[in-house]
């Protein structure tokens, strides 16, 4: 920092203006710097937005005077009983840009009036630092362009009341300084640490995507609070029906297959719409999904992933180019992957502890086989190595897998299983495995676009076209966790049984009522809760696959040193 020789004090500094490529900085970011640094970074630099009631209610409270006024007049006139609307300012010099409500006028100055949603707060200055500063900003950016403004204001709109905002000197200097201040950290990449339990974040539309708890609690051990909430409690549809139509009335989907009465549901209630092969979807339909950011997950009939539309992601490459750079360091590559693989591994040994139904010598012959591989793990050095313990450690797993079922599953010949086959699966319970893993594939690569990053580029596994490598990635560790264990849950509550497959000389495959019964149990899983070994609480499987994304998003950019994959006891 500069000194001041006259006085030897530290000055701040600030940051210089705005470079022609540099984007403006709105007034509102300015105000939720204030507030809180690490949500302005989020949603400036990182182009993360989430909706809420409140947002929500403070968007249609500003629509209600979208329509404008006269144009500003010169600067060297004399300005009296002049009032306008929705007047867009920007200064290159401060790096700022606003959009001003109202803009009147007193004594020949101009005077800002920001607009509120709420009721005045009964506070001493009349309101909150962070709107006094949004307005101070509005402010400098009027004397910048030559005109004299010596205050501004607030309405309220819930208690109809206007709050004067004098602009003195150190309002001026606050609200300076926090426009620097987040300048300086966009430029920099330098995301600000999470608030400390404070109650700022209970209320905060990003706390699904900010996580302040679960990384304070990487840090420094805190407990976190409770679980963030899920972004809304819409479900996935599934469309599998050869011909099915789907089109849009109103605020409804509604499915059409000839022969059949067409069934609808609300838009609002469906959170993925999963087309799985020769279904017709409406421009339409596309086009309003895209526009809620719904995906759309476009798979064969098979359920094999060809491509995505739509998505909740950020509006910024930010993740993507953490997770690029972080790709290309092999050493924290090959880290990352032996810590994967030993999650996977303790997660089977998991399954077959929590599930065994066979002979207890030969559980324990096979945990302790796991055991082994475990150990050896953290001795590779490189990937053949790895790959060949991961091979190792799935035979041994797979082996055992029929000890899983139930007897009145186990005793039926159709369901004897020897070992992973694939492509094609060669019995009804490598069928139910290779759907289960389609199903996984998708539901963590739709949670891995939502965090901004790329499941295409993966870490552990070598990218090939048409496979998204990141998304095997997180869903190795998490396989037995969730997919194995929703095939047992099908096959041993004797929602699957023999007759629910065919088998040729192509291999076996699902009849579609029984994919419509594995798809119901894959979902139950999602739905059920479980503790997180890491943070403590209560959450379901499915927003634990979206905590576990922004986790590994936030390990890519260096936020959080190790990633804590979800290994329960």
């Amino acid at each position: 920092m500069p000194i001041d020789g006259e006085h030897q004090m530290l000055l701040p500094l600030h940051a210089p203006g705005a470079r022609d490529d540099e984007p403006l900085v709105p007034a509102r970011m300015v105000n939720e710097w204030v507030y809180c640094p690490r949500l302005a970074y989020l949603e400036w630099v990182e182009g993360a937005w989430a909706e809420s009631a409140d947002t929500a209610q403070g968007r249609r409270v500003h629509a209600r005077g979208k329509q404008s006024g006269p144009p500003l007049p010169d600067p060297e006139e004399t300005i009296e009983a002049f009032v306008t609307r929705r007047v867009t300012l920007s200064s290159e010099a401060l790096g700022l840009i606003a959009e001003i409500d109202v803009l009147d006028s007193d004594d020949g100055a101009l005077v800002p009036v920001d607009t509120k949603k709420g009721r005045r707060p009964h506070v001493e200055k009349g309101a909150y630092e962070p709107e006094r500063v949004q307005v101070a900003i509005q402010g400098l950016l009027l004397r910048d362009a030559g005109y004299r403004c010596d205050e501004g204001a607030l309405w309220f709109a819930e208690s109809r009341e206007r709050v004067r905002v004098p602009l003195d000197e150190d309002l001026i200097a606050l609200a300076i300084s926090a426009a620097s201040d987040l300048r300086l950290a966009a430029a920099a990449r330098r995301i600000p640490p999470p608030l400390d339990n404070s109650p700022k974040c209970t209320r905060c539309s990003l706390l699904p995507i900010c996580l302040p708890d679960e990384v304070n609690n990487l840090h420094r051990g805190s407990a976190p609070r409770t679980p963030p909430p899920s972004a809304d409690a819409a479900l996935p549809l599934y469309v599998q029906q050869p011909g099915a139509r789907i089109g849009k009335k109103g605020e409804e989907l509604v499915i059409s297959q000839e022969g059949e009465p067409d069934r609808s549901l609300p838009i609002d209630d469906v959170s993925e719409l999963v087309i799985a092969g020769p279904v017709s979807v409406s421009t339409p339909v596309i086009n309003e999904l895209a526009h809620r950011d719904i995906p759309i997950a476009w798979m064969s009939s098979g359920f094999w992933l060809n491509a995505t539309t739509g998505g909740k992601g950020p509006r910024s490459s930010v993740t993507r180019q953490a997770q690029y750079a972080y790709s290309s360091d092999l050493v924290r590559v090959r880290r990352f992957a032996k810590e994967l693989v030993a999650a996977k591994v303790r997660n089977q040994r998991t399954i077959l502890r929590r599930n065994w139904r066979g002979e207890e010598p030969e559980r324990e012959e096979r945990m302790a086989a796991l055991k082994s591989v475990l150990e050896r793990i953290d001795l590779v050095s490189e990937m053949p190595e790895l790959l060949g313990l991961e091979g190792e450690a799935a035979a041994i797993y797979f082996r055992g897998f029929s000890r899983l079922l139930a007897p009145s599953a186990a005793s039926l010949p159709a369901f004897d299983f020897a070992r992973r086959t694939r492509r094609p699966p060669a019995d009804p319970i490598n069928a139910c495995l290779s759907l289960a893993y389609a199903l996984l594939t998708r539901t963590i690569g739709t949670a891995i676009e939502i965090a901004g990053l790329d499941p295409w580029k993966g870490l552990y596994h070598v990218e090939r076209p048409g496979r998204p490598a990141l998304a095997l990635d997180l869903m190795e560790p998490l396989r037995p966790i969730l997919a194995d264990s929703a095939v047992l849950m099908a096959i041993n509550n004797g929602e699957l049984g023999p007759d629910d497959f065919i088998v040729s000389a192509a291999g076996c495959a699902l009849k579609p009522p029984a994919r419509r019964s594995l798809i119901a149990a894959y979902e139950r899983r999602l739905d059920q809760e479980a503790t997180h070994p890491t943070f403590g609480y209560q959450i379901s499987m499915r927003r634990m696959l979206h905590v576990q994304a922004r986790l590994l998003a936030k390990h890519l950019k260096g936020e959080i040193a190790v990633y804590p994959h979800y290994v329960p006891r």
